[in-house]
């Protein structure tokens, strides 16, 4: 760790940082539960050119940006929305990803927080290696990241690749050693999705809508056969990206279960890295973050939830209660984890996940609801994460291994981001009538909705990005 986050100068800096915040957070935490409590009337929606909304958001018609091929391919745009404080944000209708996110920092200098590529071809090859059996760029590196993108039909993981629902068996692809992560290797971030914008008073939205059919995540033409059953249900899927005036990135979620007979299970979050330093700026152990959170979920040797399943944050290195470094305890395998090491091979709850990769039970839930700070204490760009779910879960990029060049032409490296993926609890299905575990089936004909925003800012800034444009 720095020196900056030693001794007396640690205490100024994490202080100094604290009370701006604070009031940082008071000011967004008003206008981002406003505009929830409000809503927002949507405009007809718009084909063709440049869209402006009232308050200075605009979307433009998207770029095209190349051609997927193979399952759920065709061609895709890349769309970039943007508002009068100079917060920016490219999304790709390949697998509703999120490719970019820029906002200007204290300075006025704008920075692109997201981590991504800078081409399609490399989320195509990043998003089904899987699939297609060949390992991308080369064998032994990070893996599929999901960079961005939206997670369906299941996020985060089932055990066994297999779950029981309503007397019957239904089992999915191993695409994460047993388990399945994810969605299975063609999960909803594989597709090409249907897209429309519009405006509204203060914002713009690009709407996304994909039908998934019943038997989704067993892919049986890729380089691992699946002879399973596949999710029960066809799936009527709408997200909807909005951008605000008051620098909210929001994604509203919608699934119907198409069945009039079978019920399903669904779970679903946006993907995105951040590093509020910027995406190419190195490690995020320095930058701050809080969660809403008491408990946390720890995991066996399969990154499946263990017993007891929640664990009280306090007194061990998953307490972000308050402003905390992400690094400052990453590494610290002397505090108690709260459950003992896990079997066959005696691992800590950091050995495991190689830093942190848990679900985090969310206070006040169910409700909309601040949930999470982190700030860059550096350039002052901070991010307010709000959802209705009832966990998030907090990756530190433990598995970048730096065979990835980003969209800036640099590598990533372990903990160059983080993730705060809100969502129910990982394996849930296993859990299925437990009152401790928020319900994840959807019934037949039924609807599921909700609603992440992240909402963006510097400390110190303006407020208004005036400042050097590099996108």
């Amino acid at each position: 760790m720095p020196d900056a986050f030693r001794g007396s100068r640690k205490l100024l800096a994490f202080f100094s940082t604290f009370a701006l915040i604070s009031f940082a957070v008071f000011a967004a935490s008003a206008s981002a539960h406003s505009t929830a409590k409000h809503g927002h009337h949507k405009a007809p929606r718009h084909h063709r050119g440049h869209h402006h909304g009232h308050g200075g958001v605009t979307i433009d018609n998207g770029v095209s940006w190349g051609t997927v091929p193979g399952p759920g391919g065709g061609p895709a745009s890349l769309y970039t929305l943007s508002n009068s404080n100079g917060m920016t944000v490219k999304i790709t209708n390949y697998g509703g990803t999120v490719q970019s996110i820029w906002v200007p920092d204290r300075w006025g200098h704008s920075t692109n927080v997201a981590l991504g590529f800078s081409q399609l071809s490399d989320y195509v090859n990043d998003f089904t290696q899987g699939h297609t059996g060949t390992p991308w760029p080369a064998p032994g590196g990070s893996g599929d990241t999901f960079f961005g993108a939206t997670i369906g039909r299941y996020a985060n993981r089932i055990a066994n690749a297999s779950f029981d629902l309503d007397g019957h068996h239904y089992t999915l692809d191993a695409n994460n050693g047993a388990n399945t992560l994810h969605g299975g290797f063609l999960g909803w971030n594989t597709v090409v999705w249907s897209a429309a914008t519009s405006t509204g008073p203060g914002s713009a939205s690009l709407e996304l809508t994909h039908t998934f059919p019943a038997g989704e995540g067993c892919d049986r033409t890729g380089a691992t056969p699946c002879s399973g059953t596949g999710f029960p249900a066809p799936v009527q899927a709408t997200v909807v990206f909005t951008l605000t005036r008051d620098n909210q990135l929001k994604f509203t979620y919608t699934a119907i279960n198409g069945s009039s007979t079978d019920d399903t299970v669904i779970n679903l979050t946006n993907h995105s890295y951040f590093n509020l330093g910027g995406e190419a700026s190195g490690t995020v152990e320095n930058q701050l973050l809080q969660i809403n959170s008491d408990q946390y979920t720890p995991v066996d040797e399969n990154l499946i939830p263990e017993s007891p399943f929640f664990v009280n944050v306090a007194g061990t290195a998953y307490d972000f209660r308050h402003l905390t470094p992400i690094g400052e305890n990453i590494r610290n395998t002397n505090l108690p984890d709260g459950v003992p090491p896990s079997t066959p091979h005696g691992l800590k709850q950091l050995q495991i996940a190689h830093g942190f990769d848990n679900n985090w039970v969310l206070n006040g839930y169910p409700g909309y609801r601040l949930v999470s700070t982190a700030v860059d204490p550096k350039n002052g760009i901070f991010l307010k994460t709000f959802t209705d779910q009832p966990g998030v879960q907090f990756y530190s990029s433990n598995f970048l291994v730096g065979d990835l060049i980003g969209s800036s032409g640099n590598v990533y490296r372990q903990t160059q981001g983080f993730t705060l993926e809100t969502q129910h609890y990982p394996d849930s299905p296993h859990h299925i009538g437990d009152p401790a575990w928020p319900s994840v089936v959807l019934g037949h004909g039924q609807t599921f909705s909700s609603t992440t925003s992240y909402q963006l800012g510097a400390i110190g800034g303006d407020g208004h990005g005036h400042g050097h444009h590099r996108h």
